[in-house]
């Protein structure tokens, strides 16, 4: 299916750009969450005449997020989880215990913005853990794992 991409999506292009993605990608994804449109004559031709605004919200979005990068970039936030007493955890940190963790920090993240390249984590200590606040923005954030007394 043909689409134009009504904001810088990863992986697959920038604002304004006419790609071609698979159907269910299209029609259950990009264009339910407003990141592109169907590639008619007809919406390229809206969009042609929109470019500018999008363009100009697209650049606020991105100052926003490096705004919010500058301030959590470095951060260490603390969870605690039930260990033993060889330090590995009854169960694992997630991306949601990491998102509740900067929310009680003060800083608003979503949960599917959490990168976690090894998984979940499964032991005490301190761990580096990756946040996108936008597709242009990755923050490393580290996140100390403390044990708790079964």
């Amino acid at each position: 299916m043909q689409i134009i991409l009504l904001e810088k999506v990863t992986n697959l292009g920038n604002l304004g750009d006419v790609v071609r993605v698979k159907d269910g990608y299209a029609r259950n994804f990009l264009i339910p969450t407003g990141q592109a449109r169907r590639a008619t004559e007809k919406a390229i031709a809206e969009f042609e005449a929109r470019r500018a605004e999008l363009e100009k919200a697209q650049a606020e979005k991105l100052s926003a997020a490096q705004a919010q990068g500058d301030k959590l970039s470095g951060k260490t936030i603390s969870v605690s989880q039930k260990a033993g007493v060889d330090g590995r955890l009854f169960g694992s940190v997630t991306n949601f215990d990491i998102a509740e963790g900067l929310k009680a920090a003060g800083f608003e993240v979503a949960k599917h913005n959490v990168r976690m390249p090894n998984g979940p984590l499964k032991v005490t200590g301190t761990h580096a853990v990756s946040v996108s606040l936008h597709t242009d923005v990755v923050v490393d954030v580290n996140v100390t794992v403390v044990g708790e007394a079964a």
